[in-house]
């Protein structure tokens, strides 16, 4: 029984100070857009962003000088 009286207190102060972790969250905002980081991950934003740049010199478009890779002018 005397392992009660240290038992109930540090249950109960294990308690408030997850309570108060959870009010601190919320105040600080950390569950505002709890599904917008999952939807984040799905799109391929970054994918366009970074061109290869191989792919840029083999363009159909692109002039003869960048194509053969020399820096003089025909």
């Amino acid at each position: 029984m005397n392992i009660l009286v240290v038992l109930f207190p540090l249950a109960l102060g294990m308690g408030l100070a997850g309570l108060a972790a959870f009010f601190w969250c919320m105040r600080t905002g950390q569950y505002a857009d709890i599904e917008g980081s999952a939807w984040r991950v799905l799109q391929d934003d970054d994918l366009y962003q970074q061109q290869d740049p191989v792919e840029n010199l083999l363009d159909d478009d692109a002039p003869a000088q960048r194509r053969s890779g020399s820096s003089r002018p025909d």
